[in-house]
């Protein structure tokens, strides 16, 4: 299915729509998710947790949103984290650089490229304003961070743009209290900001957003020492550089050079295996390599997985090895020491990222899971059981007969083991539709044969396989069709 299907399930299904879409003067880029979308959320970050943070006993924190001005110095945020812009001399209209070159003249440039990249190829196509056929004054450089001001003196400060500078400016008391031991992974889910030039596409561009970040702590030294590495040496992944995307054992890919050494390798398997479990289909994934240009100022090596969508190939994580820059940094900004013992030696750790966004992740699995049922005449959104926001829907074939009653039974019973939705109105043919478009993998619906012999009706979403199943029996039966693998 397209992005205009992925919009129009949604707006009508409760799962993401703009907000403040009553006014006038609402910004673009701001978001917000009902009740079908919080389901679905918080269902995909506990698969996150289960699949990365407990699995690796990593630490979860939950820090600030809003951070002190000294904190985005010394990461380097002030100095370097802008997009290229150009401005209309005409009407003063303002466009990203790099995507209005990209859409208008055909050329992909990085975005980290020099501001005279951006004008030699706009000279040389003759680029001129889309909205006013007005030319296009000298590329430059637009901070992102959105700041403001605290208490009466407005003292400055900035709404973070990444979740992960806490985590780099706790980790002194984390590894202490903590009783903290290399390599140590923390993680943090939260909401970020970025005063985005052209937000766009609903969750795929956002200046209000989700991320879910894991940052791991190691010694630079112990990089080929990874002791689970032989739980994902046999996972395949694709990975692109500059040629076509390859499919590769992790460890083929250390022992070719393709992945660096064995701690990046076995972090990005286990994010290959996560992503196999949220249902956005593997195949049309990859994990691409980046040039010096387009790396984040703070990376050493830098891996975007991509996932191919109707929009294109989109990032949903960015894997960056942050050397020592963030520990060093801070260590000098602050004054205060961020060096550990890891065993009898004396160690600055360094730092490999996984930097996932959580938004355009949704939009993808709704995106891959989506789809047109020509033969039964229906649209199905076919989520993993254990994503969908709606496990099972429970429905009364009608509601005379003692019939309503029993359904209302049966919910009470199931809604306190699940995500169960009750649903008397309409015709049952109508009500299954309605859960096939919200993901929901069962119905049990109550129906005169239930009056007699206390058994359901449970149908499945994907096959519309119907059978009878025994009310005692419902709980275990929908406990294991919605159960994580």
């Amino acid at each position: 299915m397209d992005y205009e299907s992925v919009i129009k399930l949604a707006l009508e299904r409760g799962f993401y729509f703009p907000s403040c879409e009553v006014y006038a003067d609402a910004q673009a880029g701001f978001w917000e998710y009902g009740p079908s979308g919080v389901g679905l959320k918080n269902k995909f970050l506990e698969l996150w947790r289960r699949e990365l943070v407990r699995r690796d006993a990593m630490m979860e924190i939950d820090g600030s949103q809003i951070m002190s001005e000294s904190v985005f110095e010394a990461s380097g945020h002030l100095e370097n984290f802008a997009d290229p812009i150009i401005k209309c001399t005409k009407c003063g209209a303002t466009f990203r650089a790099d995507r209005m070159i990209a859409e208008t003249a055909g050329v992909n440039i990085p975005e980290g490229a020099d501001l005279a990249e951006f004008d030699k190829i706009i000279s040389e196509k003759g680029m001129a304003c889309p909205k006013c056929k007005g030319s296009f004054g000298g590329a430059k450089r637009f901070n992102m961070m959105f700041g403001v001001g605290i208490g009466p003196e407005g003292v400055g400060a900035y709404l973070r743009p990444e979740t992960c500078q806490s985590i780099f400016v706790d980790f002194p008391r984390l590894y202490k209290t903590m009783r903290g031991r290399l390599p140590l992974g923390v993680a943090q889910v939260g909401k970020s900001f970025r005063n985005e030039i052209a937000p766009r596409q609903s969750l795929l561009r956002l200046r209000e957003f989700y991320q879910a970040e894991i940052e791991v702590f190691c010694n630079p030294s112990r990089l080929g020492d990874v002791d689970r590495f032989s739980e994902i040496q046999d996972t395949s992944i694709r990975i692109q550089t500059e040629a076509d995307p390859v499919l590769i054992t992790c460890g083929q890919a250390v022992d070719s050079g393709i992945i660096p050494n064995k701690f990046v390798a076995y972090y990005l398997g286990l994010l290959a295996e996560f992503y196999e479990k949220t249902g956005i289909d593997i195949r049309k994934s990859r994990f691409r390599r980046l040039g010096e240009k387009e790396k984040a100022f703070y990376a050493d090596v830098a891996f975007d997985f991509e996932v191919e969508t109707s929009t294109g190939w989109l990032e949903l994580v960015a894997c960056n090895y942050r050397s020592d820059y963030d520990l060093l940094n801070h260590a000098k900004k602050s004054g205060e020491k961020f060096e550990v013992m890891d065993g009898e030696e004396k160690v600055l750790p360094h730092v490999f990222e996984i930097s996932m966004g959580i938004d355009r992740s949704l939009y993808t699995i709704l995106e891959h899971s989506l789809r047109r049922d020509e033969k039964n005449d229906r649209t199905v959104l076919s989520l993993r059981p254990y994503l969908s926001p709606v496990h099972v829907g429970v429905l009364s074939l009608v509601k005379k007969d003692g019939l309503k009653e029993k359904t209302d039974e049966v919910y009470l019973q199931l809604r306190k083991k699940c995500d169960a939705f009750l649903d008397h109105s309409g015709a049952i043919g109508r009500r299954y539709r309605r859960l096939d478009e919200v993901g929901a993998p069962l119905a049990i619906t109550v129906d005169h044969q239930t009056i007699k012999d206390n058994t359901v009706t449970l149908r499945m979403r994907d096959s519309m396989e119907q059978k009878r199943v025994k009310i005692s029996e419902i709980d275990s039966v929908v406990a294991t069709l919605i159960a994580y693998p």
